[in-house]
């Protein structure tokens, strides 16, 4: 991300991970953060 070449590939899967658990009902199934493959992530503050 802007082309710096350091620090680890899964550092924002970890993040959104730890924000699902904080944020989600259930996190193992996402609603209000949810992957968009190929693209990156989408909050939807709606969901439930």
């Amino acid at each position: 991300m802007w082309g710096w070449q350091f620090g680890d590939q899964s550092t924002v899967t970890v993040h959104v991970r730890r924000l699902r658990e904080k944020i989600e009902t259930d996190p193992a199934n996402p609603s209000r953060v949810v992957t968009v493959w190929g693209v990156g992530y989408r909050y939807d503050p709606r969901r439930s």
